[in-house]
């Protein structure tokens, strides 16, 4: 074994659990937040969270060894305050606030990802269906508080995209634009903040109607935005010049993905562009990472569920009648995939 070549990248990934629950776990604390912009020593802040001592120091220090908290200098006079990303960030009392996912990571996922080993031997979900056996959505929508922190997860994980797009895209030629399964309508929202022409509506089940009307009432945009409730799997989709969806598609099989795209085609008018806001995976399945690691976590969710290229995209959309596509390409991980009419 030469010099070059070192097992550390092995190890750092093998460990990687260790420096996901410690975060996580500061976020479930909510230490992020009860620090806010404050100055405190370890004492302080660990008697705020009520913590033991035995793990305060190297709780702390160890977020600041991974760059998660700062501290201005050492020993138990030191003071901890955030970093400008968990200022930013992880402050629930901000609106940038993005720990819903993380939230949801730590109740939920960290411990569903343990089975990883059954679903791929199984091709079965690995989450609250492998207990009750009722399909995920069901599970989900039935408990109101479990809703609205999926419905926060999301946000948090959507919401640098969607302003990507916003920004991105060329609205001048559409006055209209309906997003499917819109939860909180922060699609529509940001669509609508940004383009004064466009009329938005969000689509979603009847029990989210409740919590999308008070996220757009909090925005100011109630005169702007329409909420009309449905089943996608079951009802026409409402006309717009504009049809997105934000991480819906990879949540089903491939009949039901191909469904879903006969619908946008049917809502769509001539020249009409199906917008699919997702982290596409590279057609070479080489590079994208996060992408093909949502998509075991669809398979731990719901088991035929999955993720995909562009070109498999482009593929079920030429298919529906579609004349052209592209991917833009927005943050990170996650692309615009765009068919057009």
């Amino acid at each position: 074994m030469t010099s070059a070549v070192n097992p550390s990248r092995i190890f750092e990934t093998g460990f990687g659990f260790w420096e996901s629950k410690v975060l996580l776990t500061a976020v479930e604390l909510e230490l992020f937040t009860k620090l806010g912009d404050q100055f405190m020593t370890g004492e302080t802040l660990g008697k705020i969270l009520e913590l033991h001592p035995r793990g305060i120091w190297d709780f702390f220090d160890t977020l600041v060894a991974l760059g998660f908290l700062n501290r201005d200098g050492d020993g138990p006079t030191a003071l901890y305050s955030n970093t400008e990303e968990t200022g930013l960030f992880l402050d629930k009392s901000k609106p940038s606030y993005i720990g819903g996912i993380l939230e949801m990571a730590n109740d939920r996922l960290y411990r569903f990802w343990n089975d990883l080993g059954p679903a791929l031997k199984t091709g079965k979900p690995q989450n609250e269906i492998k207990h009750s056996q009722k399909p995920m959505f069901e599970v989900l929508y039935e408990d109101l508080p479990r809703l609205e922190q999926f419905m926060g997860a999301m946000r948090g994980i959507s919401v640098g995209n969607f302003q990507a797009f916003a920004q991105k895209f060329d609205f001048s030629k559409h006055k209209s634009l309906c997003d499917v399964g819109g939860a909180t309508g922060l699609l529509s929202s940001i669509v609508a903040g940004q383009h004064a022409h466009m009329q938005c509506t969000t689509f979603d089940l009847p029990v989210v109607e409740t919590i999308v009307r008070r996220w757009i009432a909090k925005a100011g945009l109630s005169d702007r935005i329409n909420v009309v409730s449905g089943d996608f799997l079951k009802d026409a989709l409402p006309k717009a010049d504009i049809i997105t969806m934000g991480n819906i598609l990879h949540d089903w099989n491939l009949e039901k993905k191909k469904h879903l795209i006969r619908l946008a085609y049917e809502a769509l008018p001539e020249n009409g562009v199906f917008v699919v806001i997702e982290n596409i995976i590279d057609d070479a399945r080489r590079t994208n990472a996060f992408g093909l690691m949502m998509s075991l976590h669809m398979l731990i969710e719901f088991g035929d569920a999955f993720d995909f290229t562009g070109a498999d995209f482009w593929e079920w959309c030429q298919e529906a009648g579609f004349k052209r596509y592209e991917v833009m390409h927005l943050v990170g991980p996650c692309s615009a995939a765009i068919a057009y009419k």
